[in-house]
């Protein structure tokens, strides 16, 4: 059964009780490249994507590579979500998550969070650098992402 964003139980998700696999080399080396509070900020939102994913049967296993030389993670062998990418973007000095701008997926954020992020055009999420990471509506984005082929796919 897919269990869809809106369905989940998002206290189960506690990305602070599961182990991600370790970083794959030069994945590392492109989140030494950040700046420490941009890093450990990007860090915490890996440990939340794989701990997202955990918590849906149907996106499987994550792939996590570079994209234009950030650190982003694919649904390869499910094919059930959006690839997401950490970074930065180019006038801001937030870290981001970097979403494809062909899909709906920030318009969507921005409807149900409004308040909740900064967002640049359809294709970034931008966290705060100080403070605590807003977790439970940071995964529904993220399951979002990680789900939204499935999503296309049932309403055809």
């Amino acid at each position: 059964m897919i269990r869809r964003a809106a369905e989940t139980d998002w206290r189960s998700i506690e990305s602070e009780n599961v182990t991600e696999p370790l970083l794959p080399r030069e994945v590392s080396r492109a989140f030494d490249d950040f700046p420490l509070p941009i890093r450990r900020r990007l860090l915490d939102v890996r440990k939340l994507i794989f701990a997202t994913a955990k918590a849906h049967g149907d996106v499987g296993p994550l792939t996590e590579t570079l994209k234009w030389g950030e650190p982003a993670y694919l649904t390869e062998q499910s094919g059930s979500g959006s690839t997401i990418r950490l970074g930065r973007v180019k006038d801001s000095e937030h870290a981001a998550i970097l979403f494809n701008c062909r899909t709906t997926l920030v318009d969507t954020f921005r409807e149900r969070f409004p308040d909740q992020f900064e967002y640049r055009q359809t294709r970034a999420l931008l966290l705060p650098m100080s403070g605590k990471l807003s977790t439970q509506p940071l995964s529904v984005c993220l399951s979002l992402a990680l789900t939204y082929h499935l999503d296309r796919r049932r309403k055809r």
